[in-house]
This record gives structure tokens, C-alpha cells and sequence, in this order.
């Protein structure tokens, strides 16, 4: 499995994986979007706040993994249903977003693994597939059996957590401490807004640049990662290199907005 989580594989090395971000329904854009970069390590499949049903995340989870990008599950919620749909469809990891406390970090760490370390219930069938390694010279694949699933999902997918709360920010270091937790994931709109600092103009002030840079201090002193959204390939590099290393690159709504206003401007 973890061999096939090219997202898992990259933040283990220390090396930054660059991410799309698909918000609208359709594997026929998934595959555009998954096949358009060599570079892009992973999907997030927005179930907050995109237009994606559950059917829909199902399809857009096994277009990713067959184009060998590894996708990524932004729930609505952190309970434990929509965790575990998320999950049992194949999904590399999740991300969870408003949270507040420990203890919410706890409960999403426990709907996440299978016993002991949780209390997630076992069911492989649709999950399997998704964790097949590509090989560029074809020949033959070899699924995960359903055992291999089991001893092998709570160290091989990733479990990552938004901090966009004020709340969250308060509790920052010791929502890193919490065993499972391996990302801590920062909506720069989201947390300024929550912390009375919202981006102007596509700028952030001083107190909210200190407020991100305190989530991955705390990553770090947890050993953990932390990642951001970003708007832009120019941004993601520049956090990575501020030590962010789970950054997306493009959302298609933005993409496709920027994309038809710029061919459309050169009629003019």
C-alpha cells in the first residue's frame, strides 16, 4: 500500500507533493486533470465545499488511483460515516476540516484506523484496488488481498487535518501530538478570516503569515508535515520551501476561470 501512496511516499522522504484540487463532478476531468502533470502527487476530492456527491467521490477516487495520482478525500465532516465512506472507496487519506479541539483530532484518528488504534470497520472490497503500484513497462499487477488491506491501512494512509479555526490555532501543538495524525493543513482564507486577519486583496498580514507559520512549527516539533492551499504553482514552491510539503498547485473552478478569460481576452 504504501508503495502505491505516491502522496504518503513523497511526504515520508521529506520532499514536497503538489496536489490538484477538483471541486466539480466528472472522472473525464479527473483524468484531464490527473494526466495534464507528470508532478502532481495527489487529488483532493472536495466533498465540503465542491459540487460531489458520494457516488460521484466513489468514481473520481478510482479515476486518480488508475491514473496513479493518489487521491484525497476532503470530508464534509469529521464523523465517522463520512470518514469511513471515504476510506472504503479506495482513498489514499482524507482530510478533515474545521476542526477545534484534541479531541476532535482524536475521534478522526480513531474513525480512521482499524482496531486496535481505532474503530473503524472492515470492509475492503471497493479499497483494494485502489492501491495497485503502476509500473511504466506494464506487465503484471498484483491487488491487495483483503488481510493485506487490514495490516497495512493504518501505517499507509494519511490522516490530515485542517487548521482553520481559532480554536484549532490555540490548540495547535497538541493537536500534532495526537498519534495518527500525519498532516496539518492550512486554509489561509479560512484561518484569517477565523482569526479577524482575512486576506486582502490576495495578501496576508503579518499576524496571519505568524499564525500558519505557528502550525508548522508545531508540526515539526511533532514530526509530523504540514501543507497549505495555494492558488498557484508559484506559491506552492514558495511554501514548500518555507517547509510545507502537502501543497496544492491549481482548483479546477479557478483553472477553468483563468483558462477561458485569458483565451477569450486575446479576441479582443
Amino acid at each position: 500500500m504504501q508503495a502505491a501512496n505516491r502522496l504518503q511516499k513523497s511526504l515520508k522522504a521529506g520532499n514536497p507533493a503538489y496536489g490538484g484540487w477538483q471541486m466539480l463532478p466528472g472522472t473525464n476531468l479527473t483524468r484531464v486533470l490527473c494526466r495534464a502533470a507528470s508532478n502532481m502527487d495527489w487529488l483532493l476530492v472536495d466533498m465540503e465545499h465542491g459540487n460531489i456527491s458520494d457516488d460521484s467521490m466513489h468514481e473520481i477516487v478510482a479515476a486518480a488511483a488508475a491514473c496513479a495520482v493518489s487521491p484525497i478525500v476532503r470530508v464534509v465532516d469529521g464523523q465517522p460515516w463520512m470518514i469511513k465512506r471515504a476510506l472504503d472507496s479506495g482513498a489514499h487519506g482524507i482530510l478533515v476540516p474545521v476542526l477545534e479541539t484534541v479531541k476532535d483530532a482524536e475521534d478522526v484518528v480513531r474513525s480512521s484506523k482499524f482496531p486496535p488504534m481505532g474503530n473503524r470497520g472492515f470492509e475492503p472490497l471497493l479499497a483494494v484496488e485502489k492501491f495497485v503500484e503502476q509500473h511504466a513497462h506494464g506487465g503484471n499487477v498484483k491487488e491487495l488481498s483483503g488481510r493485506e488491506y487490514l495490516e497495512q491501512a493504518n501505517n499507509s494512509l494519511v490522516i490530515a487535518v485542517q487548521i482553520e479555526t481559532q480554536s484549532a490555532l490555540e490548540h495547535v501543538k497538541e493537536i500534532a501530538m495526537v498519534p495518527g495524525v500525519d498532516v496539518l493543513f492550512v486554509g489561509p482564507f479560512d484561518l484569517g478570516v477565523s482569526i479577524g486577519h482575512p486576506i486582502v486583496g490576495g495578501k496576508m498580514d503579518a499576524t496571519l503569515e505568524l499564525a500558519i507559520q505557528s502550525v508548522q512549527e508545531a508540526a515539526r516539533a511533532a514530526g509530523i508535515k504540514a501543507g497549505i492551499y495555494c492558488d498557484s504553482g508559484e506559491d506552492a514552491r514558495e511554501w514548500a520551501a518555507k517547509g510545507f510539503l502537502m501543497n496544492s498547485v491549481v482548483t479546477d473552478m479557478i483553472g477553468l476561470r483563468e483558462m477561458v478569460s485569458q483565451s477569450f481576452s486575446s479576441t479582443r
